[in-house]
């Protein structure tokens, strides 16, 4: 589902910054995509065949809607390197030095939770019930499966099931797994520390905003 940058390197004392590990939701930008392509396929039409104010509605529209999607589905991504971790959502940009965060949780959604206590959302990394099922599924298969061995042969993983011993887990928990590994790594390195910056997406909002805005005053006067 996300996968990570496999370049990236440990940290150099003859590197100003390591580069980042980059996390995204291959399945949002899918769905992303195909949705512009549709928003835009209608909203071409409404302009070039519309009449009266369907033009003008379509195009207020369109500025409304597309940044909204892009922002959901193409924008979200999680930056790891070993001083920080930077993770981009929708409407915000949170950058988290490692020594301010206190945990990372996975539950019905993916968090970070800083020092504070403030929770954040990890958008690109996105939680799948239903491959958390199959992995609990294949996991006990894999039990039953070993229990045979053992009986038949006298030694567990005996064979070629040797190497289908190992419980399967979704790529998200592994994820995670990952960026908890690397959060107590570095929790205490010297270039690790600092405080907890938040920016907002105006460059998300701006578009949106200014489209709802055109979008309302539209149909007031309609």
């Amino acid at each position: 589902m996300t996968t990570p940058d496999p370049q990236s390197p440990r940290p150099d004392a003859s590197r100003p910054e390591a580069r980042d590990r980059i996390y995204r939701s291959p399945a949002g930008i899918a769905g992303g995509v195909l949705l512009l392509l549709l928003v835009g396929w209608l909203g071409f039409d409404a302009l070039v065949s519309g009449h009266g104010r369907t033009p003008w509605l379509a195009l207020a529209g369109l500025i409304l809607i597309v940044p909204v999607v892009a922002a959901f589905t193409l924008r979200p991504a999680v930056y790891a390197n070993e001083d920080r971790l930077r993770v981009r959502n929708p409407l915000r940009v949170i950058v988290l030095p490692w020594g301010k965060v206190a945990s990372l949780r996975s539950h019905y959604s993916n968090e970070v939770i800083d020092t504070s206590g403030t929770k954040y959302q990890l958008w690109a990394v996105p939680v799948s019930l239903r491959a958390r099922k199959k992995a609990a599924r294949q996991q006990q298969q894999g039990g039953r499966g070993r229990e045979g061995r053992t009986s038949q042969f006298g030694l567990s993983g005996f064979g070629r099931g040797a190497a289908t011993d190992a419980p399967s887990r979704p790529e998200t928990d592994q994820i995670m797994d990952d960026l908890r590994e690397l959060a107590e790594a570095r929790a205490t390195a010297e270039s690790a520390q600092g405080e907890v910056t938040v920016r907002w997406a105006y460059e998300v909002m701006g578009p949106a905003l200014a489209g709802l805005v055109v979008l309302v005053i539209l149909l007031a006067t309609s």
